[in-house]
């Protein structure tokens, strides 16, 4: 019974964020919806200590779909990979619900620690394209990690984060709807940088005329 709702569970969420699906068949299509419905086997299995069985399915999925979840990934309701190929969650890595991940995204280890290497990822957190959030650290709930960010430190919560390094360039205490799925308006500190940089210029070359039209 509990396999039964946890697709009902999966089809609600994808069709709630992917306007392209237009039934609930199309669902059943999705890599997605497969790699998800498969790790939760594989996690059984791994909770039971069947740890070859767990992984034979893991890396099966991964092959077909694209999407590699360790079997010892702590994953909560109401995860979509959008796409997914190229995503990856390791063994450590724990989950919180509501969560988004897009193509290309890794939740790794660094190499360098033991036991606990991957990171917490909190509720209702977005992580864009390409982003890799590295290391046993935690992402704070209701956060975005912007595309082909790097992120290597602990993020708090509610606070959108881009660059590489990855760095918190907007925080606030309001909570980010789960609809919010936008990846691209988001903060550009280089640009802004730019622009502040423009402003000191240009009040630096006023001053300058005044005193070239003072000295003449």
């Amino acid at each position: 019974m509990d396999f039964i709702r946890f697709i009902r569970e999966e089809i609600e969420v994808i069709r709630e964020r992917d306007p392209a699906i237009k039934s609930d068949w199309e669902v059943f299509l999705y890599p997605s919806f497969k790699a998800i419905m498969r790790y939760r086997v594989a996690h059984r299995l791994f909770l039971k200590k069947h740890y070859f069985l767990a992984r034979l399915i893991s890396q099966r999925t991964a092959r077909k779909t694209g999407i590699e979840i360790h079997p010892g990934a702590v994953i909560g309701k109401g995860l979509f990979i959008d796409h997914g190929h190229g995503v990856v969650i390791g063994e450590t890595a724990i989950l919180g619900d509501n969560i988004t991940l897009y193509q290309g995204v890794t939740l790794g280890g660094t190499g360098k620690e033991q036991g606990k290497r991957h990171p917490t990822v909190r509720d209702n957190v977005m992580i864009s394209a390409g982003a890799k959030v590295l290391g046993s650290f935690t992402i704070g709930e209701n956060s975005k990690i912007g595309a082909g960010s790097v992120v290597l430190r602990e993020v708090p919560p509610n606070c959108t984060v881009v660059g590489v390094p990855g760095r918190v360039v907007k925080q606030d205490n309001v909570r980010i709807p789960r609809s919010d799925l936008d990846q691209v308006n988001l903060p550009d500190p280089v640009k802004n940088d730019i622009e502040l940089l423009k402003e000191e210029y240009l009040s630096l070359k006023r001053q300058i005329e005044k005193i070239e039209v003072h000295n003449m």
